[in-house]
C-alpha cells in the first residue's frame, strides 16, 4: 500500500479529482470495489481521490491500469502527474520557513478565488514588509528569521492579480499596529493601494458573532476541485475539507452582508490613515 510522501500539494487535489472522475464516468465500481481491486484499503483510495495525500505518477499507473483506461488517456494523465511534481518556488523554501507555508502557496497558486477573514491583524497576502516582521517578532520569531519568512510571504503575494481575491477584515485589525506606527501607517497606505488596485478589502464593523471570532481563515476555491480551508493556528495549521467547509462558507455569507463595501471601507482606512 502505497504511504504518505510529504505534505499533498494542490496538484494532488487537481490529479485526485481526475482519478474519482475516472472511475465514476468510465467504470462501474465503486469506491470499496476499485479499492479491492488496485489493493489499496477504501480509505486510502478515498484520501487519494480527494487529494489528502501525495499522489506519484506509479500511484496513477496502478488505478488507470486497474480501471482499463485507453492507453493514450492514461499515458496523458501519468505525464501530468510526472511533471506536476515540479510545482513552483513553494517546493524549495528557505532555511527557517515552515513546510506548511509551501503546502499552503501550492494551493494559493492553483485557486480561482481566495477569501481571507481576520479579526485582529491584517492578513498575510495584503501585509507589509515592516508589519509583517513586526507581527512575526511580536510572536517571538527571532528578527532573522522573520525576514526569511517575510520573504516567503511576498512570494505568495504573487498570486494575487492573478485570482479574485477579498479580505474582511473587522475593524479591531485597523488598531493593532504591529511594527510600530510609522510601519502600520505604510500598512494602511498598502490596504489602500490593494483596493485601488481590485483588491476587495472590506471592513466588518462593531459587533461579530461569536463563531467569527473563534480564529482567522482562509478559504480558497478551485477550477477542478471541492474547496478548502485553511485555519492558521499558534506553530501549526490545519486544513479543512467537503462538509467541514461548508459552515465557513456560510461564514463568508454572513461577512458579506455585514461588511461595508469596498469604496466605504477604503475610505473609513483613508480616514483612520489621516489621524496617525
Amino acid at each position: 500500500m502505497p504511504g504518505q510522501r510529504k505534505n499533498p500539494q494542490a496538484r494532488d487535489r487537481t490529479i485526485g479529482a481526475q482519478l474519482k472522475a475516472v472511475r465514476t464516468q468510465q467504470t462501474t465500481l465503486s469506491l470499496e470495489d476499485a479499492a479491492k481491486a488496485i489493493g489499496w484499503s477504501a480509505a486510502t483510495l478515498s484520501r487519494t481521490e480527494n487529494g489528502k495525500r501525495t499522489i506519484t505518477s506509479e500511484d496513477v499507473a496502478v488505478v488507470l491500469t486497474t480501471y482499463g483506461v485507453p492507453v493514450e488517456q492514461r499515458e496523458e494523465l501519468i505525464q501530468s502527474a510526472r511533471t506536476g511534481v515540479q510545482d513552483g518556488w513553494w517546493s524549495r523554501l528557505l532555511p527557517g520557513v515552515p513546510p506548511d507555508i509551501g503546502t499552503l502557496a501550492s494551493h494559493e497558486a492553483s485557486a480561482k478565488a481566495i477569501t481571507d477573514w481576520s479579526f485582529s491583524f491584517i492578513p498575510g497576502l495584503l501585509q507589509t514588509e515592516k508589519y509583517a516582521i513586526g507581527l512575526m517578532v511580536d510572536d517571538g520569531v527571532e528578527p532573522d528569521e522573520a525576514k526569511l519568512r517575510w520573504l516567503a510571504r511576498e512570494r505568495r503575494q504573487e498570486v494575487l492579480p492573478k485570482l479574485e481575491y477579498t479580505a474582511f477584515l473587522h475593524e479591531t485589525a485597523l488598531r493593532m499596529p504591529f511594527g510600530g506606527v510609522d510601519a502600520f501607517r505604510e500598512q494602511l497606505a498598502h490596504l489602500v493601494r490593494a483596493s485601488e488596485l481590485g483588491r476587495a478589502v472590506r471592513i466588518v464593523p462593531g459587533r461579530a458573532p461569536h463563531r467569527l471570532l473563534l480564529h482567522p481563515w482562509l478559504l480558497l476555491h478551485f477550477a477542478e476541485a471541492l474547496p478548502i480551508l485553511y485555519v492558521e493556528l499558534y506553530g501549526s495549521s490545519v486544513y479543512l475539507h467537503e462538509d467541514e467547509v461548508l459552515s465557513y462558507e456560510n461564514m463568508r455569507s454572513t461577512l458579506d452582508r455585514m461588511a461595508l463595501s469596498t469604496a466605504d471601507s477604503r475610505a473609513a482606512i483613508e480616514r483612520l490613515l489621516g489621524r496617525l
